[in-house]
């Protein structure tokens, strides 16, 4: 039997969430695990501020969000992975557990950027609450440190990567 069965794979089409669904993929396909694919509109981002609110409809945040999930179940099948698609607005740290406990994930995989302690506490960010509200396995697709994708190769390149 598999080690992981189920996998929450999440997904906002930034280059971490690409990698994320590139790891995501291959595991997936290797372990022939039911795969589920999840973006989340952060509801943070737009109520923050009344300036983005109102000048940028919600419903048009939602319509990009859900075409990011699309494309983002695209990438999947063309590699092979039919999954599910679930799509969220809320906090991503309530979000992902949420899905991850009522789909009954054993791995969640999610992208991540590094940054620096200073601008970790400035940005009041703190991800590594998202360990802290799972039950299952998660891996975190990133860069290792010495390579700088931005410097070395042009974003086009990297989408038709992803």
């Amino acid at each position: 039997m598999p080690a992981f069965q189920r996998i929450l794979l999440c997904y906002d089409a930034t280059r971490e969430g690409r990698r994320a669904l590139r790891h995501g993929a291959s595991l997936a396909e290797r372990m022939k695990a039911e795969t589920h694919l999840l973006a989340v509109l952060n509801s943070a981002t737009w109520t923050q501020g009344v300036e983005i609110a109102s000048t940028v409809p919600l419903d048009a945040l939602e319509q990009s969000a859900r075409e990011i999930l699309r494309d983002g179940i695209e990438k999947l099948a063309a590699r092979g992975v039919i999954a599910t698609a679930h799509f969220a607005i809320g906090d991503p740290l309530d979000r992902i557990p949420f899905f991850a406990n009522e789909l009954k994930a054993d791995l969640i995989v999610v992208g991540h950027r590094r940054s620096g302690r200073v601008r970790r506490w400035w940005s009041g960010k703190n991800d590594g609450l998202l360990l802290d509200r799972v039950s299952c396995a998660v891996l975190v697709a990133m860069e290792p440190e010495d390579v700088d994708t931005d410097a070395s190769e042009p974003e086009e390149v990297l989408s038709a990567r992803a």
